[in-house]
């Protein structure tokens, strides 16, 4: 005996969920093992990832990951799954991984990826498969992080730009009054005594464009007082108002969700490491020492 692949967990999770209820991730891994696999022996069950996760519960996560980018179930809310009409309607023969692989070839590959592209899947050194496993890791991370942000209270999202911005080397940072700042959300010290000041704009947009006027306004806040800014924003800025910032004269830096998720996450703001992996190599130098 033992443990399903993950591609096996495919149909036992479009079981659980055939009644189309919104359950949590957890409960789903719960029950699926509950239901196909609690007569396995305890000692595959109690089997573990390298990072100390449970094996089974590692393997329905995945399967349930593949179902999802090849449609047949989605995440109404983050935490939630539930089956799509394309899982009620799945056949058996439609959930093999072969036939699935065109529908989550995605998640693996860039946008746009050519046929020679995919092709290298298969061609991969083990270095390369941990390289793309880890930076498709990081990627879903960026994306939760960006969704997270873009609920969080304005007030609080300021205060994330600030603390991210001091543990980037910039200097102490002052909060302005949330009433009347004229546009401006913290002023950071480039230096000890405050000689040089960069003014602080955080927009939290779920999916409007600062424009024109935005910049237009930051610009006004800071004449008079200092020549550079920062304007961080969870979404994009439009061509007009990035045409804006490049021809004032002050230094205007602009930083959109992307941007800024990256240095979240480079700097471990709103993120944690949660496991450690070891890659061993032979030692040469054991086997040619003297001592053998």
């Amino acid at each position: 005996m033992e443990l399903p692949k993950f591609n096996e967990t495919f149909l036992p999770i479009l079981e659980i969920l055939g009644n189309e209820e919104i359950i949590t991730g957890r409960e789903l891994i719960k029950k699926v093992e509950e239901r196909f696999y609690s007569k396995l022996p305890e000692e595959l069950l109690s089997q573990t990832t390298k990072s100390g996760e449970r094996l089974i519960e590692n393997r329905i996560a995945w399967g349930k990951s593949y179902l999802k980018k090849g449609g047949f179930v989605h995440f109404p809310q983050r935490g939630l799954v539930q089956i799509t009409q394309k899982g009620k309607e799945a056949k058996p023969k439609s959930l093999t991984l072969e036939q699935m692989q065109s529908d989550v070839i995605s998640f693996y590959e860039p946008e746009n990826s050519t046929p020679a592209q995919i092709s290298q899947i298969n061609t991969a050194s083990p270095q390369d498969l941990i390289d793309s496993g880890i930076e498709q890791i990081e990627l879903s991370v960026k994306i939760e992080l960006l969704e997270k942000l873009k609920n969080v209270d304005p007030y609080s999202f300021e205060k994330i730009i600030l603390i991210l911005l001091k543990k980037m080397g910039y200097g102490d940072f002052i909060e302005t009054s949330k009433s009347r700042d004229g546009g401006i959300d913290g002023i950071i010290n480039e230096d000890q005594l405050g000689l040089e000041k960069i003014y602080i704009q955080a927009k939290r947009y779920a999916e409007n464009k600062v424009r024109e006027t935005d910049i237009r306004n930051f610009i006004g806040a800071m004449s008079g007082d200092t020549e550079k800014g920062i304007f961080v924003t969870t979404s994009d800025f439009d061509v007009s108002a990035q045409k804006k910032a490049n021809d004032a004269r002050h230094k205007i830096i602009l930083v959109n969700g992307t941007k800024l998720v990256e240095l979240m996450h480079k700097y471990n703001i709103g993120v944690q490491v949660k496991s450690y992996y070891e890659v061993k190599v032979l030692d040469n130098d054991f086997f040619d020492s003297e001592d053998l």
